[in-house]
């Protein structure tokens, strides 16, 4: 288009707008920068899991396949790739260490540069500015990406030592599992310091201020097939969400969907499912809170794909989801009860919601025979040809992740970008200049 035509466009366009507009009847404009930030973190999530969980949380009475908050709130992706030293594939150490800092590390590293020294982390800089800080998560609070934004160690395997450096970080709100490794001195020295120790999840409802560090499991939270009570990351999100609200400097919290990582390792498609149900639930608990509180920004993501998972397999053009809606327990779950009970079959049957022919139960005899994790595995192999998903490894692969936002700032985020990229863009957002802590 000529310089001539492009004015020409542009004077037509003026003339279609209001010669006036009254300021008062303006809507009030969002802010262009968060007091609140809440980083979502699906663990292992690639992008098939997204596209799997929108099929089967798919109406099948209906001609439309309904969209999912994954499908709402997508803006963008990015790559996870370590530093050099650990080549493509990252770990969730190094990954929660790129999203915490904006640095990228080795695998295992928790919050330390490849020399193993310690990089400032997103929440250590919002602690600086007189913010409160929070994690949610299903694993254990001391877990690697729970870790990494709160500490330093060189390894992620040094538990023990991230739980007693926890003491340092003056969170405010920490919540999941981990009991095993916070033995009763040490829960001593946080009383000390005047935090709220929980141990059972019916007290979360009961607390009404900030500090508080809730101690849910003796390692991660019970799989989602198997919690009867349910909505367990969505309920210590609302939590932390109302706790954080207090501080009128603003907030950061991590919130993590451990566990889809855990079944995508396991090539556990059930479990995998019910994790990311709940996931999308916390995801909506935390949409309907920036709804309703716009000065804050919620960016999603994962922190590497897990398992290789594809929806469909062996040349087959097809995906059976309403296949993994018949369980009514985890697979690991199913597998130990019919090892304790004599009369094994039918139970069994029943909780995969699918009847045992002759030849699978020959096959699952055999598996029982050889002890709980053969028996799984069996169990699993079967709903996975049941339902056509397909799995390429136990470990992590080095595909792009997907990147999902709302609230002020969301449109930084949008397109293609690296996870340091995402630490770098929100840790920018942060207040600037240190205000006395609360």
């Amino acid at each position: 288009m000529k310089l001539s035509q492009l004015t020409g466009a542009l004077l037509g366009l003026s003339l279609l707008l209001p010669l006036a507009v009254d300021a008062n009847q303006l809507p009030n404009p969002a802010p262009s920068r968060p007091q609140n930030i809440v980083i979502m973190v699906g663990d292992g999530m690639g992008p098939a899991y997204t596209s799997a969980y929108r099929y089967f949380n798919d109406n099948p009475d209906t001609e439309e396949i309904e969209q999912t908050v994954f499908d709402r709130l997508l803006v963008g992706m990015a790559s996870t790739y370590p530093a050099r030293v650990s080549g493509y594939v990252t770990d969730s150490a190094a990954a929660a260490t790129a999203l915490a800092t904006g640095v990228k590390s080795y695998n295992g590293a928790i919050s330390v540069d490849t020399q193993k020294q310690p990089i400032p982390t997103i929440m250590e800089k919002a602690k600086q500015r007189g913010m409160s800080t929070g994690v949610a998560v299903t694993s254990q609070i001391n877990h690697a990406t729970p870790a990494a934004f709160l500490s330093h160690s060189e390894s992620r395997k040094n538990y023990v030592e991230l739980a007693n450096k926890y003491l340092e970080t003056d969170a405010d709100v920490m919540l999941g599992g981990g009991q095993k490794y916070f033995d009763q001195e040490l829960l001593a020295k946080f009383d000390a310091k005047g935090y709220q120790i929980l141990q059972e999840f019916s007290a979360l409802e009961s607390i009404k201020q900030p500090k508080v560090m809730g101690l849910f499991a003796e390692v991660q939270l019970p799989w989602v097939l198997d919690d009867k009570d349910g909505h367990r990351l969505s309920t210590m999100t609302g939590k932390a969400l109302e706790l954080l609200s207090q501080n009128p400097n603003g907030f950061v919290l991590l919130v993590e969907g451990s566990l889809i990582d855990w079944a995508g390792h396991n090539n556990d498609i059930a479990a995998a499912m019910a994790e990311m149900d709940e996931f999308a639930h916390t995801m909506e608990v935390v949409e309907q809170f920036v709804r309703q509180n716009p000065n804050t920004l919620m960016v999603a993501t994962a922190d590497h794909n897990t398992g290789g998972l594809s929806i469909g397999s062996k040349g087959k053009y097809a995906w059976n989801p309403e296949v993994l809606k018949g369980l009514s327990a985890s697979i690991d779950t199913l597998a130990a009860a019919a090892l304790t009970a004599e009369d094994w079959q039918a139970p069994l049957a029943q909780g995969l919601g699918f009847e045992l022919d002759p030849a699978l139960l020959e096959q699952l005899t055999k598996a029982r025979m050889q002890g709980k994790e053969t028996l799984a595995s069996a169990i699993k192999q079967e709903v996975d040809r049941r339902s056509n998903t397909g799995w390429t490894t136990g470990g992590h692969t080095g595909t792009d992740v997907q990147v999902f936002a709302t609230g002020p700032g969301a449109e930084l985020f949008i397109g293609n970008q690296d996870n340091t990229d995402i630490a770098s863009k929100l840790i920018s957002l942060l207040p600037k200049g240190q205000r006395a802590a609360q």
